[in-house]
């Protein structure tokens, strides 16, 4: 099992951590949304909690729920700018679907 972080991801959440002064990594989920079933939810992860799963990449720790394991497994993750748009980018092997906007997925 295992959830991977390009190397400007990498840069991004370590940068955003310094900024914010606290947290451990990157808190990374799902919740029932879009049109395609499931969103991501992207967050800081402040404490490792007993139902976590903490993977680590590039010297990021990515904490999540264990009941969403099973959805990301596999997932890279990419952070891309480009003009004033600057975002997360996930590419989930698991998906076998994603909604045009790219907000959402289904397995």
């Amino acid at each position: 099992m295992a959830i991977h972080l390009s190397e400007r991801a990498a840069k991004r959440i370590r940068e955003q951590l310094a900024r914010r002064g606290r947290g451990i990594g990157l808190r990374l989920g799902i919740r029932e949304a879009g049109c395609s079933g499931y969103a991501y939810v992207v967050d800081y992860a402040d404490a490792v909690c007993p139902d976590d799963v903490v993977f680590e990449d590039r010297g990021v720790k990515i904490v999540v729920h264990r009941d969403h394991v099973a959805f990301l497994d596999g997932l890279q993750v990419d952070y891309r700018q480009e003009g004033l748009n600057a975002a997360f980018q996930f590419h989930n092997p698991k998906a076998r679907a994603t909604c045009g906007c790219g907000e959402s997925f289904a397995v």
